[in-house]
């Protein structure tokens, strides 16, 4: 009988690249928010019937997420891992979605989104990174949440774009942790070595039961664009669509990831 296959090592994030990653990532975004006229503020989006406030005002939640957490005290231990993370949010879908709107309906976005990236700098800088936080869906470790964040602000960044049809900058750092990340969930939610996942140049997993592949070429093989694929891993495009757009280029017969997309929503 051949021995089972090991279980893959989770992945490290080095805590000083992540959270510079967070500060450049936000600063990007107040940058364009800064530009958007009252109009564009009422435009709607692709989440659902949210205009473009409802998602700014999001996106404030998501980083006030860090201060309100690290204002309380400390929990003992971590209890959400990194993977567990996006399954363990989205039962949180509605409640969000009622704190967005009550948050967007009180506010103005720009200087929500001023206060709240005021109140983010001062509250992390002096925490250490294994300092464990009480936050939604459990606790965590700050240098854990602030890889999240890095998702969120990335993810919304190109929800942003998309309504506004702004070009926004993409920090570097913050798009390959954001790609990894999901490409990470992928492989824990389809186990397995039949299919190769290549987003260059920041991931490369394997994923899929079936015959794994030692060497050379492997028989399956998927590949796309960092972009591409964050729209895939959350919803924002189908496997369809991106397969038509030649986004994704996909060979062998089991080189089909349709039915384990999306890992977030």
């Amino acid at each position: 009988m051949p021995p089972a296959a090991r279980k893959p090592r989770p992945r490290q994030y080095d805590p000083k690249k992540t959270r510079a990653a967070v500060t450049a990532q936000l600063d990007h975004v107040r940058d364009a928010v800064r530009g958007l006229t009252p109009e564009q503020f009422a435009l709607p989006t692709r989440l659902g019937d949210w205009t473009v406030r409802e998602l700014v005002a999001h996106l404030a939640m998501a980083v006030g997420a860090v201060a309100r957490g690290l204002a309380q005290p400390a929990p003992p231990q971590p209890e959400a891992t990194l993977l567990e993370w996006p399954s363990a949010s989205a039962p949180l879908a509605s409640s969000v979605d009622e704190r967005t709107r009550a948050l967007s309906a009180v506010h103005e976005p720009v200087d929500l989104l001023e206060r709240t990236a005021a109140e983010y700098i001062e509250a992390v800088g002096p925490e250490p990174d294994d300092r464990v936080m009480a936050v939604v869906p459990g606790a965590m470790r700050l240098s854990d949440l602030l890889v999240t964040r890095c998702l969120e602000l990335v993810v919304h960044t190109d929800d942003l774009a998309a309504a506004t049809g702004r070009e926004i900058p993409y920090d570097r750092q913050a798009l390959a942790t954001t790609t990894r990340l999901l490409a990470d969930v992928l492989a824990a939610r389809a186990p397995g070595g039949s299919v190769e996942v290549r987003v260059p140049p920041f991931a490369v997993v394997q994923c899929v039961e079936g015959p794994r592949h030692t060497r050379g070429t492997p028989p399956n093989v998927v590949e796309t664009d960092p972009l591409t694929w964050i729209r895939l891993a959350t919803g924002r495009t189908t496997w369809a669509a991106a397969l038509d757009a030649a986004r994704v280029s996909a060979s062998g017969e089991r080189a089909d990831l349709s039915g384990y997309l999306p890992v977030m929503s």
